[in-house]
């Protein structure tokens, strides 16, 4: 389904039970709902659960212009304003984790399940060809030998976005949440792959320690996509953590 939304319009879909509770799954940077399905799908005889195309991603329009993470929040609460949704469990992954932490130390949410969820900037070391690129990208001429430094050595998820969405990108990546998830008050869940190579489970450690109410759960051998590789011991700990029982 697509709804409009301020100036951006949404595809959704809302498996919608009549219950007073609604989980609403939020996916990764490059993704769309159907990553997110493996793990809603166990949940759609329990709850209501809501599946979205985040602005700029699957078949939602992108924001007229680069959103930070504050606006993805704002966007957020008002589609659940805009369904008449009461009661909310957040589960994020990644990118939609860091949004479901911005909106928890925000809004009430009744629980909260982060799944390799950045909360600040990764410090990494700068290749010869990054120093290269800074000093060259505002240089006359120079600047298409900076541009082709940039696209043989960026990130696939830069290289692969559009200009909006480089700068939504960009500000995510710089965006600091430190101070913010203490404020968070509901019960929260995080979940890591030891092997995370794009959020490292030092991070899971530090954000359980931040917010007041959190446990942590680390994975041995999975990476930044633990929740699919092992779907079913974290279908498990999840029912474990809602209360469901099958």
């Amino acid at each position: 389904m697509l709804k409009k939304i301020g100036k951006v319009t949404v595809n959704y879909e809302f498996h919608n039970l009549k219950s007073d509770t609604t989980i609403i799954l939020l996916h990764g940077w490059g993704q769309n709902i159907e990553m997110m399905k493996p793990l809603g799908e166990k949940y759609q005889k329990y709850f209501n659960v809501l599946y979205l195309d985040l602005p700029g991603f699957g078949q939602s329009s992108e924001p007229d212009d680069a959103w930070d993470t504050l606006q993805y929040v704002s966007f957020l609460k008002n589609f659940i304003e805009e369904l008449k949704l009461d009661k909310i469990i957040l589960i994020g992954h990644s990118f939609g984790g860091r949004i479901a932490l911005l909106y928890a130390s925000l809004y009430q949410v009744e629980k909260l399940i982060c799944l390799a969820s950045p909360y600040c900037k990764e410090l990494t070391k700068e290749s010869w060809k990054v120093k290269v690129y800074k000093k060259l990208k505002n240089v006359p001429v120079l600047n298409i030998i900076a541009n082709y430094i940039r696209k043989t050595n960026g990130s696939s998820d830069y290289n692969n976005a559009t200009l909006i969405m480089r700068g939504v990108l960009v500000k995510a990546i710089n965006t600091n949440l430190t101070e913010d998830v203490k404020k968070i008050k509901a019960p929260t869940l995080l979940i890591w792959g030891e092997n995370d190579t794009a959020v490292p489970v030092k991070r899971a450690y530090e954000l359980g320690n931040l917010i007041k109410d959190a446990g942590v759960i680390v994975y041995s051998g999975a990476s930044h996509y633990a929740y699919l590789e092992r779907l079913g011991e974290i279908i498990n700990v999840i029912d474990s953590f809602l209360g469901v029982h099958r």
